[in-house]
């Protein structure tokens, strides 16, 4: 289970990195929201979840760290805020600009 979740984590992070480097805005937007997914995956796993474990500390007792839990949540609100921002932005930007190039110029062809 381990290695699935490691290459969960791997694709996430390989296909949030190449949207990033797309030249549109909305794939980056997405790349963006994969990279967010990917890290809070990450985070999920450093916590060490246990089945069974209490959820209040005892005297010699293995429980889970809530403390990557907390931090997944804040960042889940935090990469939802984010993303609708980025969003409008970008909605923005094609609107006034008539196109959704992340430089804001159109492509150049090769020949011309």
């Amino acid at each position: 289970m381990e290695l699935l979740y490691a290459l969960v984590v791997a694709v996430l992070t390989g296909c949030g990195i190449y949207l990033l480097l797309r030249a549109r805005t909305f794939p980056v937007v997405v790349g963006l929201m994969m990279l967010s997914y990917a890290v809070n995956l990450f985070l999920v796993a450093m916590g060490r979840l246990r089945t069974g474990a209490p959820a209040i500390i005892e005297a010699e007792a293995s429980y889970t760290d809530p403390i990557p839990q907390a931090l997944v949540l804040t960042a889940i609100v935090i990469g939802f805020a984010m993303t609708s921002f980025v969003t409008v932005l970008a909605l923005r930007a094609r609107g006034e600009m008539g196109n959704d190039h992340v430089d804001g110029n159109e492509e150049q062809e090769p020949g011309r």
